[in-house]
């Protein structure tokens, strides 16, 4: 159990550390350090969701079909991609709810993570406004 939990910490730690050099690298060329939050498209994150999505149907793909030790699945899946980015857990969770057959729940987790999440973020913003 320490193994795994290990393993998790240590993955987390080292997926946001490529998040966030993956991003600020690509950032780097669309002037996105123009001091001007949403004046520009954030590349950075599009790519790092993009990867990360890339890396956890590939590694889920690998690990369906072979035998993983379960630090090695927590380390790559839990703690590396998901520090790196936890898009690729909603948009693979979404691909196995349509492989189960829950198409309909899939629809609904693909609509609604995104949307609801909107809607907390500008939430969130505007009880900033009251403190």
């Amino acid at each position: 159990m320490w193994l795994r939990t290990l393993s998790i910490a240590l993955g987390g730690a080292l997926g946001a550390l490529a998040r966030f050099a993956l991003s600020g690298w690509i950032n780097s060329f669309s002037y996105m350090d123009s001091g001007r939050p949403g004046a520009v498209f954030p590349w950075g994150t599009l790519a790092v969701n993009l990867a990360g999505c890339l890396g956890i149907g590939l590694l889920a793909g690998i690990f369906h079909r072979r035998v993983v030790a379960p630090e090695l699945r927590a380390l790559l899946l839990i703690g590396f991609l998901g520090g790196f980015t936890t898009f690729s857990t909603f948009a693979l969770e979404s691909l196995e709810l349509v492989r189960g057959g829950s198409t309909g729940l899939a629809l609904a987790n693909a609509l609604g993570s995104p949307l609801l999440g909107l809607a907390g973020v500008w939430l969130g913003d505007a009880l900033s406004r009251l403190l």
